[in-house]
């Protein structure tokens, strides 16, 4: 268990999981009125809250699988929310569907997840050889 502080800009857009097993915090959009998201249309969305999050730790912003299915998308999930960020969180959501979508004011359109982070030391050396090496994008087949 970490303790993360939270500051709410408006009480209704405390994050929350809705079920004991839940690993996401369903977070709200933070609107005055409708907001239509056109096919293809991107939007940085508010959420009406700000996090102080402990060193070593990051929030990770993801979509919500049933608004998923509606082609409504985090587009850079995961997002990350740095442990030095003190700003409002905002969500950059993406249309992806077949057809126009309305969020409403605090309508759950994401969800965070907390993760340790791990500091790496970068050393300089040559590479070994594996049976892969270079290979990628897709070189293993259907």
């Amino acid at each position: 268990m970490i303790n993360v502080i939270i500051e709410l800009i408006n009480d209704r857009c405390m994050p929350e999981r809705k079920t004991e097993g839940s690993s996401g915090y369903d977070i709200k959009a933070y609107i005055d009125k409708p907001l239509e998201l056109s096919k293809g249309e991107i939007k940085l969305i508010p959420t009406g809250f700000k996090v102080q999050i402990p060193t070593g730790y990051e929030a990770q912003i993801r979509s919500r699988s049933g608004l998923a299915l509606k082609g409504i998308f985090v587009l850079n999930s995961p997002g990350t929310i740095d442990s030095d960020y003190r700003g409002e969180i905002k969500v950059i959501l993406i249309n992806l569907g077949d057809r126009n979508f309305t969020i409403n004011p605090y309508d759950r359109i994401a969800q965070m997840v907390f993760q340790k982070v791990c500091e790496v030391k970068f050393v300089f050396s040559n590479l070994n050889e594996t049976e892969r090496n270079e290979k990628g994008f897709g070189h293993t087949g259907v």
